[in-house]
């Protein structure tokens, strides 16, 4: 198992955060793309879109499958990484640099784990 960074908080839906300049800017585990497998493509908001606890923001596109990524937070998106829709492979080569979004006007905080729970989450989905 990889390192989980320690800076960072977790959804058990397998999203990391971190607090950057007030935004709180959201990524894909690398839990999440190791279990996808190679990422091809992905669908994310545009700036101005809701976010909401635990629902679907992006669709990511691996060689595997379709997943959706779940909100950790309620808020706006205040920017998108473009780097991605044209190279998602980013993903899987620097799961915890390659952020997905960035979330102004934060109203709502779902349960977010340390990375110590996280990892014990991930283990238990390997069994």
């Amino acid at each position: 198992m990889s390192h989980t960074p320690a800076d960072l908080r977790y959804a058990a839906s397998h999203e990391w955060i971190k607090n950057e300049d007030g935004l709180s800017v959201i990524g894909l585990t690398d839990f999440a793309q190791s279990s996808l497998g190679d990422i091809v493509f992905i669908d994310l908001p545009q700036v101005g879109d809701p976010v909401t606890v635990g629902e679907s923001f992006a669709d990511v596109e691996s060689v595997k499958a379709v997943s959706g990524v779940f909100s950790p937070v309620s808020g706006t998106v205040a920017a998108v990484n473009d780097a991605l829709l044209d190279n998602p492979a980013l993903l899987n080569e620097k799961p915890y640099e390659a952020w997905l979004i960035k979330v102004s006007d934060v109203s709502e905080v779902g349960d977010l784990l340390d990375a110590a729970a996280y990892d014990a989450v991930c283990k238990s989905e390997e069994a």
